[in-house]
């Protein structure tokens, strides 16, 4: 009896020690989990991409007159700061921009052939926000840049519904952006024919309306825009590159998207 007892101590006591150490493994790994920093819909963290493209930010909101703010809060929601995401419709890169749109921006302020090279995916999202905000105003900027020029003028003079996308899209961005003002000092280089030669456009809106009303003035006027881009650094473009991209308003996708 003895005997039996002492073995069934020993196997008490092997137990208590497997399920202490199988404790003591759950713990460390719950511990491990609790220390990584938490990710908002598997993007990099706000510092990360502060960190990593920090010079392009800050260059490319001299140049263009944004708030750096304002282009990492958009960098954040079309890629979450991946350089080769391609979204469904085929937009490109940390900016997400239409292959289409990308070849007038590249031309326009010269830049590489590369649409995912960060630098100047970076600048040509910036290039284009300034645009959609000198054309749109702080109310529909953001609506143009993520449906397209067409698509939102669209909205402005025939009341086509916006897509469900843009809208989230535009509630997303504006705690974001804030009421921070934007330089109205920059310079910004267009085609020859700019914009206000286009058919669809709207005025700079003027007033103070929260940026996710997507309400603007219907009446229509132009902006001059003074091209000074052959003060700017230039990359290496061939002439045979060239091509007729004049007019901001890019073509439509079979799809129906102009982003």
């Amino acid at each position: 009896m003895a005997r039996c007892r002492q073995v069934v101590c020993d196997t008490a006591a092997r137990w208590a020690i497997i399920t202490v150490s199988a404790l003591a493994l759950q713990v460390s790994a719950i511990s491990a989990v609790s220390a990584e920093p938490v990710k908002l819909h598997g993007a990099p963290m706000a510092t990360d991409l502060a960190d990593r493209y920090a010079a392009e930010i800050a260059e490319a909101s001299q140049r263009f007159g944004l708030p750096e703010r304002w282009i990492r809060a958009v960098m954040r929601v079309e890629s979450g700061g991946r350089a080769r995401a391609v979204s469904p419709k085929g937009a490109l890169g940390l900016m997400q921009i239409m292959p289409e749109t990308w070849a007038g921006l590249r031309l326009r302020h010269r830049l590489g052939g590369d649409p995912y090279d960060p630098h100047d995916n970076i600048l040509a999202g910036a290039a284009y926000l300034r645009e959609m905000h000198d054309r749109y105003g702080a109310t529909g900027f953001l609506a143009a840049y993520n449906a397209g020029p067409g698509r939102y003028a669209e909205y402005l003079n025939f009341g086509r519904s916006l897509p469900a996308e843009t809208l989230a899209y535009v509630a997303a961005l504006a705690p974001l952006i804030g009421g921070e003002p934007l330089n109205r000092n920059a310079t910004i280089a267009t085609g020859a024919s700019a914009w206000s030669s286009a058919p669809l456009f709207a005025v700079l809106a003027h007033n103070t309306a929260p940026p996710n009303r997507l309400q603007v003035d219907g009446r229509l006027r132009a902006r001059s825009v003074t091209d000074l881009s052959g003060l700017e650094p230039q990359h290496s473009w061939q002439p045979h590159d060239r091509q007729s991209a004049a007019s901001l308003f890019v073509t439509r996708a079979a799809d129906g998207s102009s982003r």
